[in-house]
């Protein structure tokens, strides 16, 4: 197995550095869209088949260093007991989650009968791949799925959810509470299937303060955390805009902090310490730079990120219109340029 990305994240020295994708599986590949074209997001996502094709297809055309699963993080969610809506214009849930009777409603499911598609998927995805390259497992982390819930969908401003956090926090804590109780026996459904890391996205955690994310959000992350590293699997932490919550992810004990890029690397980097690997940070919107300049910035992060510990990555998932051949100089660019990096050229 090519296994760079798992001795990056556990910060052992590799050939060169290690690269994926954050929705490397997507609109921009046209084999994905002609796949897409003839079933629903949600019932691919619910296809183990076809979920492990479309994982796969990042593999063959870009030659990244791992797979991620097929899914979204809304997934088990769904299992819960609430009507979810996925579709190209992002999430949607007919019925928020409110009031002390909808946290009531929802229910603790069993993974496997819940969501065993994601633990087959992940199965199938390892023996189409012969085992060339880890699969990262994956969930949202309780804040970032509560606010879909709360919201009803995506937010700009994600009100409801932090006046309910705040107006009625121990209701928030039971939805928390229950949210954690579902995630972990789900991460570990995906290690039992075959997942060699994963990955915890936080994506709205940067809308809370450093302050209100310690007290509401952390414990039970770090939980997670450590419930999956018991099985001695690495874990990836991952959240927008949280350059501030650096320390409360470091205290996480994650082995990967993944970062976007509003922070320079090798400030991240100086915050978490050496015994933490970072993760990122290309901006996604810079895979439309003429290509010279692309490899700039590739070369920029490299160098500031180091040769160990660091394992590359977008700042936060690949865009629609990205051209695949950009996508795959950089990846190509990643890899020459970690050689050159630990040659000391």
């Amino acid at each position: 197995m090519n296994d760079r990305l798992l001795r990056a994240a556990r910060r052992q020295p590799t050939d060169t550095t290690p690269v994926w994708l954050m929705r490397q599986a997507g609109r921009y590949l046209p084999e994905y869209r002609a796949i897409r074209g003839n079933i629903g997001f949600l019932d691919l996502c619910k296809n183990p088949d076809l979920a492990a094709e479309v994982t796969v297809q990042p593999i063959t055309r870009l030659g990244v260093d791992a797979a991620i699963i097929f899914s979204d993080i809304l997934i088990p969610v769904e299992a819960m007991g609430i009507e979810l809506e996925l579709g190209d214009k992002g999430p949607h849930f007919p019925n928020p989650v409110r009031t002390a009777a909808d946290i009531e409603r929802l229910g603790v499911p069993d993974p496997v009968q819940g969501t065993g598609f994601v633990a087959e998927a992940i199965r199938r995805t390892r023996r189409a791949l012969n085992d060339s390259v880890p699969v990262i497992g994956f969930c949202g982390a309780p804040f970032t799925l509560a606010a879909y819930m709360v919201e009803g969908g995506g937010s700009k401003s994600y009100i409801l959810i932090k006046r309910l956090l705040f107006e009625q926090p121990k209701l928030v804590h039971t939805l928390f509470e229950k949210l954690t109780s579902t995630l972990i026996p789900y991460l570990l459904m995906q290690v039992e299937a075959g997942a060699s890391i994963v990955q915890i996205f936080d994506s709205w955690g940067g809308e809370l303060s450093p302050w209100d994310y310690e007290r509401f959000c952390l414990p039970y992350l770090t939980r997670m955390v450590k419930e999956v590293q018991a099985k001695g699997v690495p874990v990836i932490v991952f959240g927008t805009g949280m350059s501030n919550h650096l320390p409360l992810l470091k205290r996480t004990g994650a082995d990967v902090v993944g970062q976007d890029w509003r922070t320079p690397i090798d400030e991240a980097r100086r915050v978490l310490g050496p015994d933490v690997a970072v993760q990122g940070n290309l901006d996604p919107l810079h895979l439309f730079l003429p290509r010279e300049e692309l490899e700039q910035r590739v070369v920029d992060i490299l160098r500031r990120a180091g040769p160990v510990g660091h394992i590359f990555n977008l700042g936060h998932g690949i865009l629609p219109p990205t051209d695949p051949d950009a996508a795959k100089f950089m990846v190509d660019a990643v890899h020459k340029h970690g050689i050159a990096l630990r040659q000391g050229t």
